[in-house]
């Protein structure tokens, strides 16, 4: 056996000084099928293909070799970074991105069917987990959700071999509404001329390409006719179109452009480049998928039907339901401690009945309880079709003074008092579904293999809103055997739909009154319950209110709904079936009024399809003649909460699923975005499955996107090697940090230059932004480089493929969670898009940030942009002084702008000052030093680095460190008074643009509550439970009247002023530490 390799960076990773000069060429040993084993060099950067050639012709000098066949009928398997068995189907793929666990190929036969083993093989790839994997899981949940996506998938491909040139050109280029004239530059890429017009954006892109070839044969002269039809309209620096004859006005660039007063760039490319684009993509399809027939396939002779199935309907079982407790295994307790069962029933949040509560058990590892049957206080007839049985283990010890020691690492922070002096230690908890899959009630033997970590908030010590997968870490996971036991003899089902609406017409209900026919003074009862903010907790008066007068709810308050939906009696049937007989007939609500039903407490699987319909018609909330793809727009903008909430659907097949996926085949954009935020999650293990499914799904019916996130993939995978590699630089030469900085870029650089990595890392579209296609950056990799913080981030410049002198930069993150980030970027996204719609423009720069893998991660560079605290140190030679000079900020705008672009740099961080000193006060961000606020040379000021919200602000030796609602400092005054200390017309109009702002955003306080809780479960460190979102409420002052909500406001923009200075100290401290750091 060779001896164990301790450092693999060394092989696959670099070419590097760090790492002693890695080789070009790594010994790799061959097995072959004829059992022949060959031991032979072959490049590292060599594709896969190249070496099966290297080794055939080093096999005919071996005997057997004629045994072997036919080269192509061969292909090469390794045991990966993960120690997993993989087919290396995918030939043009290089071994050091393959990167085996150990440098040993064995040669297999091919199966048949290639093309769809290399389409697995490449999903598996890109997606991070083998299909196999989900083979082997012998799930026929899983089989029958794979066998009906793959339909589909087939169909949808179809399709789009069907589909004609123009309409694939339109799927590049959403549209939005927007009314008004500008100057468009259009450039001649043929000709390496442009041409400047002024049009009316009326006009469609048709007649646009039409004016300005007019414009350029009047100088260049030319045959008209020579030019028409032969080219199209894409935006110039990034890869959208603008086809069809829809008018300027509903494009999302020309908006974009004219929202920033600058004038559209447009470039006129020649029609047989793209076409060749759509040729290649239907080509892709092609090798997999074979195109539908014209002709209707001959009709198959008629199945013989199984024998009918008597089922029995849950209704009709009156029993009360029951599970027998066989067995606890892997129980990590102490000794001494009895071992006791906690089950619970739960439909969302609500408990359904009172907790059952086993005996108590004693022994070491392995428990069995006497009296093992548990009895719950609701009758099977009654159970919901979204019931969770939860479970919780703990352990009951006596109570002591203090505890020295023990085996669970969650036993101080969860343990809860109990009478008779005992203390209860939760050890782990599990969830599973009462009906499974099909809607058939579980019988028979089940083992859950439970979780140890637990939440901040317990109900009953039980964890409802955990997932309903069990722990794949099965070796050392407590393991937990239960019996549902049989009630019939024949299976036991829900009811479909339609027997359900059956059932409530026979409830005609008495109870049912109107507040026509009741008091009068029950109205503004309801109206004050309905204004409440989505959170808030309902007494059961209030509940009772609410279902008894809920036909006035659906006439009167629609919105309403969620708060109906928590005051039905799930735990009876007759209400259930009456509450499905209401929704059919109630008003579709907007979609972000219908967002707050895909949350944990909404579980129904009619509600949450309801949701999904009012998504569904987005589309439709606009006029016939708007273009309906603002829709993707909008769902674009909420896609991380719909990702997050697929958590919350029990069974893989569900309307959110097949939404999303829907949407994203139609949108590549939104396809783009779904692919990362499903893959960035992959590692964990509650949605592994779930989300693997999905990305199979969307992989199979987006056959073309497969290699452009590919590329993306493995570009990301050197970015990492590149950061790991630099991180072990540093701790290798961390006594002289000139040293670890020369050895370091120079590794770097080396890496850079490699043709592995140069060309992985060029001509791909961009994670951040798929419609931006990165060049090769070979001649700007002297300006890229890592960022001096612990994680070492990299700092890549780019050229911009499709603009030439456009340069782009994005920063690489490696062991840091993004996902904070993205969501206050999504949140900051939004209220731009709220304040505008209030024709308020307050110019946030909401730069790209995305999370690709486990604390892995892309951020947008801001081009032309400086930190606040190096503006002021370019200003002194003292940094303690430095944070104290007022007139630095406004010099340093000065020296970028003079005249009127001076004014309108003024103008611009007046508006995003106003603009960002609202959402940090009401998003609660912390750690607000002069590094994490940018200004940009435009005069736009913007912060980054969100990693402490919602009121979570550092603190030292117990002390705030932040004291202040928000940043204002004289500094900023300064700027916005335009150096006049007395221009109080300018402060006033800044304080004005602050109040309205923050109008704006309490009218839509709602929508914020609703997007924060939908992200509870996605594991953030700062949103875990309901009381981390009270500081949302607070800051906005829900509850109270605007006028309230002002006057408190006001007092926090008078502290903020007030309390200034304390900033100012604490920019001085992190300016000196900066500065010695340096």
């Amino acid at each position: 056996m060779p001896p164990a390799m301790t450092d693999l960076l060394d092989i696959w990773a670099a070419h590097s000084p760090l790492a002693g000069h890695a080789p070009d060429q790594i010994t790799v040993d061959f097995l072959l099928p004829t059992g022949i084993y060959i031991q032979m060099d072959v490049p590292r950067e060599a594709t896969i293909q190249h070496i099966k050639l290297l080794l055939w012709k080093q096999a005919q000098s071996f005997p057997l070799f004629p045994a072997l066949g036919e080269m192509e009928s061969h292909m090469f398997e390794c045991v990966n970074q993960a120690a997993v068995h993989e087919e290396l189907e995918d030939e043009t793929r290089r071994l050091c991105d393959v990167r085996p666990f150990l440098p040993v190929l064995k040669l297999v036969m091919r199966n048949c069917g290639r093309a769809e083993r290399l389409l697995d093989s490449k999903i598996g790839v890109l997606i991070g987990k083998g299909l196999h994997e989900l083979d082997a899981l012998n799930d026929q949940e899983v089989k029958d959700f794979r066998s009906k996506m793959f339909r589909i998938s087939e169909e949808r491909m179809q399709q789009i071999q069907m589909m004609a040139f123009s309409e694939w050109v339109q799927a590049y280029g959403p549209k939005y509404i927007l009314t008004s004239n500008k100057h468009l530059t259009v450039y001649f890429p043929f000709l390496q001329d442009s041409a400047s017009l002024k049009v009316s954006l009326s006009c469609t892109p048709n007649e646009l390409m039409e004016q300005a070839l007019k414009k350029w044969l009047t100088t260049h002269g030319s045959e008209d006719a020579v030019w028409r039809g032969q080219y199209i309209l894409r935006v110039s620096q990034c890869l959208e179109f603008l086809g069809g004859d829809h008018p300027l006005i509903q494009y999302k660039y020309i908006r974009s452009c004219l929202q920033a007063k600058e004038a559209p760039h447009l470039t006129l490319v020649h029609t047989s480049t793209v076409k060749t684009m759509f040729d290649k993509e239907i080509s892709a399809i092609g090798a997999v998928v074979s195109r539908k027939s014209s002709n209707p396939p001959l009709p198959l002779p008629p199945k013989r039907r199984p024998p009918t199935v008597i089922q029995t309907c849950v209704w009709d079982v009156p029993k009360p339901f029951r599970i027998v407790l066989v067995k606890g295994s892997k129980v990590n307790a102490e000794e001494t401690a009895k071992v006791q069962v906690r089950a619970g029933l739960f439909h969302g949040t609500e408990l359904l009945c009172k907790p059952a509560v086993s005996n108590e058990s004693s022994g070491r590892s392995e428990h069995t309880w006497k009296d093992n049957t548990v009895e719950f206080e609701i009758s099977v007839c009654d159970l919901p079709r979204m019931t969770r049985l939860c479970f919780a283990i703990y352990a009951v010890m006596d109570k002591v003074k203090k505890q020295k020691s023990t085996k669970n690492p969650h036993i101080n922070k969860y343990q809860t008092i109990r009478k008779a002096g005992k203390v209860h230690y939760p050890i782990a908890w599990v969830n599973t579904m009462v009906f499974d899959y099909k809607g058939q009630l579980k019988t028979g033997d089940i083992i859950l293999h439970c979780w140890s970590s637990f939440p901040d908030e317990l109900e009953e010590m039980l964890n409802p809103i955990g997932t309903i997968q069990t722990n794949p870490y099965t070796e050392n996971a407590t393991a937990l055997h239960i019996h549902f036991p049989e009630y019939s003899s024949h299976p036991i089902v829900f009811p479909p739909f339609d027997k359900i609406l059956e059932k409530a017409a026979e409830m005609v209900s008495a109870d049912c009154v109107s507040i026509g026919r009741g008091v009068k003074k029950f109205y503004m009862e309801l109206k004050e319950i309905m204004e409440r903010d989505p959170v808030s907790q309902l007494c059961e008066n209030e509940k009772d209110l609410i279902w008894t007068l809920r036909q006035d709810c659906r006439e009167t308050f629609p919105q309403s709904l969620p708060k109906l939906l928590l005051s039905v009696k799930w735990s009876k049937h007759e209400d259930m079936a009456q509450l499905q007989a209401l929704l059919q007939i109630w008003p579709k609500l907007s979609p972000r009024d219908a967002l707050e039903l895909l949350d944990f407490n909404y579980p129904d699987q009619y509600v949450r399809e309801y949701a999904v319909r009012c998504l569904k018609d987005m589309s439709f909330c606009l006029p016939v003649s708007s273009f309906p793809f603002i829709s993707d727009e909008e769902l674009s903008q909420y896609l991380l909460q719909l990702v997050q909430v697929l958590r919350y659907e029990p069974y893989y097949d569900c309307a959110l699923t097949h939404f999303l996926l829907e949407r994203a085949q139609r949108n590549r954009q939104i396809g783009h975005f779904l692919f990362w935020h499903l893959r960035s999650e992959i590692h964990m293990p509650a949605v592994s499955v779930q989300f693997a499914l999905l990305l199979e799904a969307y992989c199979r019916s987006n056959i073309p996107h497969i290699e452009v996130l590919k590329k993306q993939v493995e570009a990301l995978s050197k970015l990492k090697s590149v950061n790991e590699l630099i991180k072990l630089g540093t701790i290798k030469n961390t006594r002289s940090k000139t040293k670890e900085a020369m050895l370091t870029k120079e590794a770097m650089m080396t890496c850079l230059r490699q043709s592995g990595y140069s060309e992985t890392l060029s001509d791909l579209h961009s994670p951040l932004n798929p419609s931006v296609l990165f060049y090769v950056f070979i001649p700007d990799v002297e300006k890229c480089r890592y960022m001096d913080s612990k994680m070492k981030p990299l700092w890549i410049v780019y050229n911009n493929k499709l603009l030439s002198g456009d340069t782009l930069g994005i920063i690489f993150k490696n062991g840091d969670d993004l996902r904070q980030d993205m969501l206050t970027l999504q949140i900051l996204r939004l209220m731009d898009l709220l304040w505008k719609e209030a024709n308020l423009d307050l110019r946030i720069v909401p730069y790209g940030c995305l999370a690709t893998g486990d604390r892995t991660g892309l951020i947008e560079v801001v081009s032309s942009a400086e930190t606040i605290a190096n503006i002021q140190l370019t200003s002194s030679n003292v940094a303690a002084a430095a944070a104290f000079n007022k007139d630095a900020l406004l010099n340093w705008l000065k020296e970028r702008n003079s005249g009127d672009a001076l004014d309108r740099a003024i103008e611009e961080f007046t508006l995003s000052c106003a603009g960002y000193c609202v959402a940090t006060y009401v998003l609660g961000i912390g750690d607000r030093h002069s590094d994490n606020i940018m200004v940009r040379s435009n005069g736009q000021l913007f912060h980054i680095d969100f990693g402490h919200i919602l009121g979570n602000f550092k603190s030292k030796f117990g002390i705030k460190r932040e004291r202040v609602p928000f940043i204002l400092t004289h500094d900023f005054i300064h700027v916005i008074q335009q150096g006049k200390t007395g221009n109080t017309e300018k402060f006033g109009s800044f304080r004005q643009y602050c109040e309205e702002a923050y109008l704006i955003l309490r009218k839509n306080g709602n929508l914020f509550i609703t997007l924060f809780a939908l992200m509870l479960t996605a594991g953030l460190p700062e949103l875990t439970s309901v009381k981390d979102i009270q500081y949302l409420k607070d800051s906005l002052a829900l509850g109270k009247t605007d006028e309230e909500a002002l006057k408190q406001f006001r007092q926090k923009f008078d502290e903020a002023l007030r309390e200034s200075w304390t900033t100012k100290v604490n920019w001085m401290a992190h300016n000196v530490a900066k500065d010695n750091r340096s």
